[in-house]
C-alpha cells in the first residue's frame, strides 16, 4: 500500500466510521431506552402477558408482509458478507426495533444483542449508496456496523469489534477490517454511554483466587459443562425453529401459538424470572445460591420463544443460562460463586457463538483484568465441546477445530434449520 491509498484508506475509514459508530450508537441507545420501559412496563402490568399472542400475530403478520430477507436477521448480514450479492433492506431497523419492544413488552424471553447488531449492519450498509465502494469495502461496513452495535448495546468496546471480526470471518480476519471495526465500537459505545446517558448493568467478581495447577485444572470441566450448555442452547433453537415451520405452514400464526404456551407456563409458574432479559437474575447468580435449574430453564422458555418466531437477541439469555449454570456448578466446583458464575456468562456465550476472543475480552471488560486467566481457559475449552453448533444458523465453521463428535447428544444439525419464510 503506497502513501497515496494509504491516507485514501484512513481518511475514507475514519469519515465512515464516525457516521457508523453514531447511528449505531443512536439506534442502540433508543432501542435500550424503549427495552428498559417495556420491562419495567411490564412487571408492573403482569396482566399483559395474556396478550402476547396478539403480540405474537403482529410480528409476525409484519415480517411476513414487509419482511422479506430482513426475517434472516443476524444471518442476513453473514449472507451478505459471504455473498455480498444485495444491500441490506433499511426495512430490517424498524422491523427488528418493534418486533424486539413487543416481545419484551408482553412477555417473551428474548435478549437485545441481535436487535441492535441488525440495526447496525442495516444502518451501515446504507451508506454504500453514497460511497463509492467495491466489494471489499461493503464488507467492512457490514462489519463496522455489527462492531458498532454490539459495543454500545453491552457498553463493551473491545469486544464489540473482537466479535465482530470472530463471528463474522472466522479464522479468517481481514487486516483493513480491523481499524474501522475498533474505532466503529469506540464512537458508537461513547455515543450511547455519554451522548444519551444511557448506563449498562455492572456484575461484581471480587475474588479471584491464585493462579496454581489446582485451581486453573477445575476450570476444565465446568468449561466443558460451558461448551455443552452451549450447544444445547442452539440446537435447541434450531429444534423449536424446525417444528413450528414444519407443523404450522402460515408464518403469523406460529408466534400466536408460541404465545399462548408461553403465556399459560407463565400462569400456572406463578414467575416472571424467565421472561425478558432476566438481568436481576443474572446479578442474583454473582452474589447468591441459586436453584439448579435456572439455566435449564431459560435455555429452554428463551429457544421456544425465538423458535416461535419473537424477536431479539439470544445473547443477553445465554448470559442468564451461564452465570446460573456457573452458580449451580459451585456446588461442586471449589472455585468462588462470583468467579464461576462470571466464567459460565461468558464460557456459554463463547460455545455458543464460537468467539471464544470476543468472549474473554468481554468477560475482562466486564468483570475485571484479574479474571482473565480463568475466562480464558473457560471460554477456549467451551468452545472445542461445543462441536459444530452456532445459534447463527449461516456462521461459517467448516475451519473450526472442535473436540466434540460431530454426532451425538443435542445433534440437532445447524443446516436442517428451517429456511425463513
Amino acid at each position: 500500500m503506497n502513501s497515496a491509498s494509504f491516507f485514501r484508506y484512513l481518511l475514507l475509514w475514519i469519515v465512515l466510521s464516525l457516521l457508523i459508530g453514531f447511528l449505531s450508537g443512536s439506534a442502540s441507545a433508543v432501542f435500550l431506552l424503549a427495552l428498559n420501559w417495556a420491562t419495567d412496563y411490564r412487571e408492573s402490568h403482569l396482566w399483559i402477558i395474556a396478550f402476547l399472542p396478539i403480540a405474537g400475530f403482529l410480528i409476525g403478520w409484519s415480517y411476513y408482509r414487509f419482511g422479506e430477507n430482513s426475517v434472516k436477521g443476524n444471518n442476513l448480514l453473514l449472507d451478505e458478507l459471504y455473498k455480498t450479492e444485495k444491500p441490506i433492506p433499511l426495512r430490517m431497523t424498524p422491523l427488528v426495533l418493534f418486533g424486539t419492544i413487543l416481545t419484551h413488552l408482553f412477555g417473551g424471553s428474548a435478549g437485545r444483542e441481535g436487535t441492535a447488531v441488525q440495526m447496525g449492519g442495516s444502518l451501515a450498509d446504507q451508506l454504500t449508496k453514497f460511497f463509492p465502494l467495491d466489494t471489499s469495502d461493503r464488507r467492512i461496513i457490514i462489519i463496522a456496523g455489527v462492531s458498532g452495535g454490539f459495543a454500545s448495546v453491552f457498553g463493551t468496546p473491545m469486544a464489540g469489534a473482537i466479535f465482530s471480526l470472530e463471528w463474522m470471518l472466522h479464522r479468517q480476519i481481514r487486516w483493513k477490517s480491523l481499524f474501522p471495526a475498533f474505532l466503529t465500537a469506540f464512537v458508537a459505545n461513547w455515543v450511547c454511554a455519554s451522548l444519551f446517558a444511557v448506563g449498562h448493568t455492572h456484575y461484581l467478581v471480587d475474588l479471584v483466587p491464585p493462579h496454581n495447577l489446582t485451581s486453573l485444572l477445575w476450570i476444565i470441566p465446568a468449561g466443558i459443562a460451558f461448551g455443552l450448555s452451549g450447544r444445547l442452547f442452539a440446537q435447541s433453537t434450531h429444534f423449536f425453529s424446525h417444528q413450528f415451520s414444519h407443523v404450522i405452514k402460515y408464518p403469523p400464526l406460529r408466534p400466536v401459538i408460541g404465545g399462548l404456551l408461553i403465556a399459560v407456563f407463565v400462569y400456572f409458574s406463578d414467575s416472571t424470572t424467565y421472561i425478558g432479559l432476566g438481568v436481576p437474575r443474572i446479578v442474583e447468580a454473582f452474589e447468591t445460591p441459586l436453584p439448579w435449574y435456572d439455566w435449564l430453564a431459560k435455555t429452554g422458555l428463551t429457544s421456544f420463544t425465538l423458535g416461535a418466531g419473537f424477536k431479539g437477541g439470544e445473547v443477553t439469555p445465554l448470559f442468564f443460562t451461564g452465570a446460573t449454570l456457573g452458580n449451580a456448578l459451585a456446588t461442586w466446583i471449589p472455585l468462588p460463586l462470583a468467579l464461576m458464575a462470571g466464567m459460565g456468562f461468558v464460557g456459554v456465550f463463547s460455545g455458543a457463538t464460537n468467539t471464544p476472543m470476543a468472549c474473554t475480552v468481554m468477560g475482562m471488560e466486564l468483570f475485571g483484568y484479574e479474571s482473565g486467566v480463568f475466562l480464558g481457559i473457560s471460554c477456549l475449552v467451551a468452545y472445542l465441546f461445543s462441536g459444530r453448533s452456532s445459534i447463527y444458523s449461516s456462521q461459517n465453521l467448516d475451519k473450526k477445530f472442535h473436540l466434540y463428535p460431530e454426532k451425538g447428544i443435542f445433534n440437532f444439525s445447524r443446516n436442517t434449520s428451517p429456511k425463513n419464510d
